[in-house]
């Protein structure tokens, strides 16, 4: 009979974890009298908060006891109990029941403790949590991004306006000809005109020459240039010609 008082404990109480780690417990063992004896540590999970099933067992002598869901490790009088890729349904309860080789029916129970596996946090990339934390909240960052692009807006505008009303100060200030097109006329050409007339020097009639003295009929000709600013058509300068002629007829010897 191993004599003296036994205690067992169990903690931490409560544990929360995400999905995908590994929870760890510790099982301590107290004895007061003969610690030499033998004794196993099983671990157990409540089911429907009545049943208990066992999941994992140790003894002292044995250092660590591996599976592929729970690890024990011996550290007497303590000893820890990890559970490895955490799911959401290994949440509930656990505690450690001590079994000595001298009183094999009888298990001493330890208090229960409560693991609660949360969701696993979603993955971010390793580039943008910095970028998160320097820039602040995604409010700040999008009310920023809206002040740059109203800013680049109003200045878009500004520079429109401006180069709109530069190019109407350039029509008003051009000169009325250069706005409104200039009907061209026709060049008018100066053209001198050159009447040739026949100057006839007509003897008098009155005097009677002698034959053996008579002279010889001379005809003379004179250019005159008479300036005309319309343009002569041959009609007219016929007609012009016609008239000088007349005129020098007509003139006394």
């Amino acid at each position: 009979m191993l004599a003296g008082c036994r205690r067992v404990t169990f903690f931490p109480a409560v544990l929360t974890l995400p999905a995908g780690g590994s929870a760890t417990f510790f099982c301590n063992i107290s004895m007061e009298t003969d610690s030499g004896s033998e004794y196993s540590l099983n671990w157990y999970k409540e089911i429907n908060h009545s049943q208990a099933q066992k999941i994992a067992e140790i003894s002292r002598n044995k250092p660590q006891t591996k599976t592929e869901k729970y690890l024990l490790t011996n550290h007497t009088p303590a000893f820890k109990i990890e559970i490895l890729n955490l799911h959401q349904n290994d949440s509930g309860f656990y505690y450690c029941g001590l079994i000595t080789f001298f009183e094999p029916d009888k298990v001493m129970e330890s208090n229960r403790s409560h693991l609660v596996v949360t969701a696993a946090p979603e993955k971010t990339n390793a580039t943008d949590a910095p970028e998160l934390e320097e820039g602040g909240s995604p409010d700040h960052i999008k009310a920023v991004l809206l002040g740059i692009l109203l800013l680049a807006g109003a200045v878009v505008l500004l520079i429109f306006g401006y180069l709109t009303v530069t190019y109407r100060r350039g029509d008003v200030q051009k000169p009325r000809s250069e706005n409104v097109p200039v009907e061209e006329k026709p060049p008018v050409v100066s053209v001198s005109t050159v009447d040739y007339g026949v100057l006839e020097f007509q003897r008098d009639q009155c005097t009677q020459v002698p034959s053996e003295t008579r002279p010889v009929d001379q005809t003379e000709y004179a250019t005159i240039v008479f300036p005309e600013e319309k343009p002569v058509t041959p009609e007219r300068g016929k007609k012009h010609q016609d008239e000088r002629t007349r005129q020098l007829q007509l003139q006394p010897c």
